[in-house]
């Protein structure tokens, strides 16, 4: 069902890859919402991804861009704004990626370049991001701008590695960030903390098939998916939350709030019932 949240309003998505992107959904819901918007990925991404299908389902305009490069992010704001044909009301920042992890380094024993990498386009990303759209004044009065974030900003998760200090300093920046535009431009910054998700990215954490079940007996209502997150993220970018600013929210079917669910108490039992060939228990 469309409401037009977004009738009028004009958008950059940064970060849809494919179909189980969480961008690739936003920026559908956008759309639908009566937004229009362009498209920005790295060259790469463009190349290997389905984005070219995306920007002809959308009529939107694809902006290849490496979003840690600030000349590319000038780009992105400058001819969004002349495709567009204004400023900018909202802006999803979509991107996460570690070498580490995908390098199968251990937290104990990371490549420090690795870590700046990670951090680099992980969170330092989206500090480009804004400090361009505000030198540019590319950002609406009133507009609403989002990161993705994961809980594992605020608690240890095995198998998530150096992205959740790329995850924290995302949510430091927002504050910090979000206080400075609220300020100055009543321009509101925000992070949605999700669920785990099968995205192309979320699928290469160690783990997240057990991560995603452990999550999902956890929560009483069950994870959020992809286009549950992208509802969310369209409220926030409407005028229903012009007063939100500077928070993580958590759009996770209540994991955040939860110690320890019978469901998940029953399968830990369950789990630690087992036992090999000697007898001897199983812990993992």
């Amino acid at each position: 069902m469309n409401y037009n949240l977004l009738k009028g309003k004009r958008g950059i998505v940064f970060g849809a890859l494919n179909e189980q992107s969480i961008a690739w959904k936003v920026a559908e819901r956008a759309v639908e919402e009566g937004a229009i918007i362009t498209l920005s990925n790295t060259p790469v991404a463009v190349r290997m991804g389905d984005t070219d299908e995306l920007g002809k389902k959308l009529n939107a305009e694809i902006l290849p861009a490496d979003a840690t490069n600030v000349e590319d992010l000038e780009m992105v704001f400058t001819k969004s704004m002349e495709i567009l044909g204004g400023k900018i009301d909202f802006v999803l920042h979509s991107i996460g990626m570690s070498p580490n992890v995908r390098k199968k380094r251990t937290y104990d024993d990371l490549d420090y370049n690795l870590l700046d990498k990670t951090l680099d386009i992980s969170a330092v990303s989206f500090h480009k991001m804004l400090q361009t759209g505000k030198k540019l004044d590319a950002i609406a009065e009133g507009g609403s701008v989002l990161a993705l974030t994961y809980v594992a900003a605020q608690r240890s998760f095995v198998g998530y590695n150096d992205m959740a200090d790329a995850k924290a300093l995302l949510e430091s920046i927002t504050r910090s960030f979000g206080y400075i535009y609220g300020r100055e431009k009543n321009v509101r910054i925000n992070t949605i903390s999700q669920s785990p998700t099968m995205t192309t990215a979320g699928s290469g954490i160690k783990g997240m098939a057990d991560l995603y079940d452990f999550a999902n007996r956890m929560s009483p209502i069950g994870n959020a998916d992809a286009d549950d997150c992208a509802d969310y993220c369209i409220v926030m970018f409407s005028d229903l939350t012009r007063k939100v600013t500077m928070q993580n929210l958590y759009n996770d079917g209540g994991f955040s709030s939860m110690g320890m669910s019978l469901r998940a108490m029953k399968q830990y039992t369950n789990g630690c019932d087992e036992k090999d060939d000697d007898g001897n228990i199983i812990y993992g």
